[in-house]
């Protein structure tokens, strides 16, 4: 079944509004803002538009701490338009620039980082598995200098599969779209076989080498997919209006892993907000501005998970969303 609305829960936990952590207390540190600005950088898997959301989330939550920006910190941010190979760059660039802490949204950034510097802070926000990815040592002790939250988005990967047959019960053949290589599709790769066989769906995952999207879904009606999957992914965000549009002229229902994809006409989303992990990440910011070790606090990760269905586009589709999934729906975009 869907998981229930505001039911899921990872952890057993709960601190602040809508996440856990094994022994992180929430509270602010008991010092000041520094005198002076702490210098802030954010390096981005997406473009800087794409970003922008993030970063205000991020912003809004430091404000609620009290901080203000040009009095208390100032950031300086750095993106790499979706396009992995170039994280590196802009990484030794803000480890140079000698900046206060890293602010990071994917695996990837935080490994490119992590090799550049293991001094400055990192608080990563990530939907893979920190442990896995080899991030840090442990979920409660992580270590080093990496630290913030993740959303273990593979996790929710069946959630999303069971979305899929729930709402459209006579789909048998599932498309999912995920780029080339990458450690997430790999996590996926292995489970897929259980997940399909549990839910009675044949799954056939299509890699992006090259970003051929037009090749991807000729190759997905060939197959007469019945619906899509994509895989949380920044270069696949980057490019989420390309993916819902081709989506929406192959007529194919779909669910995605980032609510960017619902925000520009997806049709359903499940996961995390990405908005309120930004925000609660300025918590680790403010600890660790005022002096405590990323060593020493916990990876945090959300306890509600939200499903956002686009009603507007299942129109547009001919689509008809079964009223049992509208309520439990957090959000029916009209």
């Amino acid at each position: 079944m869907v998981p229930g609305r505001a039911r899921h829960v990872i952890t057993r936990r709960r601190l602040l509004a809508g996440f856990t952590v094994g022994v992180l207390v929430a509270r602010g540190g008991a010092h000041a803002q520094p005198t002076k600005p702490a210098r802030i950088g954010r390096l981005s898997p997406l473009s800087a538009e794409a970003d922008g959301s993030n970063l205000a989330a991020f912003r809004e939550g430091l404000r609620e701490l009290g901080w203000l920006e040009g009095q208390h910190y100032t950031i300086e941010a750095r993106f790499a338009d979706g396009k992995g190979d170039r994280l590196p760059g802009p990484a030794a660039e803000l480890v140079q620039r000698r900046v206060d802490l890293i602010l990071i949204g994917s695996t990837p950034g935080t490994l490119a980082v992590k090799k550049a510097t293991a001094t400055i802070p990192i608080v990563m926000i990530t939907t893979g598995d920190p442990v896995a990815g080899g991030l840090v040592a442990s979920m409660r002790r992580p270590g080093g200098n990496v630290t913030g939250l993740t959303a273990l988005g593979q996790a929710l990967n069946v959630k999303r599969l069971e979305i899929l047959k729930e709402t459209f019960p006579a789909v048998t053949r599932v498309a999912v779209l995920a780029t080339s290589g990458s450690l997430y599709t790999r996590r996926f790769q292995a489970e897929r076989e259980d997940a399909a066989r549990a839910l009675g769906l044949q799954v056939r995952v299509h890699e992006l080498p090259d970003l051929a999207f037009d090749r991807a879904f000729a190759a997905i009606r060939a197959q007469r997919s019945e619906a899509l999957m994509v895989l949380p992914d920044a270069t696949l965000i980057t490019h989420r209006r390309q993916i819902v549009e081709l989506a929406a002229q192959g007529r194919l229902p779909a669910v995605y892993g980032e609510r960017e994809f619902v925000d520009v006409g997806g049709l359903m989303f499940y996961g995390a907000s990405l908005a309120d992990m930004y925000r609660h990440a300025a918590v680790y910011a403010d600890k660790i501005l005022k002096g405590a070790k990323p060593a020493d606090l916990p990876i945090e990760q959300p306890t509600k998970l939200e499903l956002v269905v686009n009603l507007k586009t299942a129109r547009t589709l001919g689509l008809t969303i079964p009223p049992a999934v509208l309520a439990r729906a957090d959000r029916v975009v009209e």
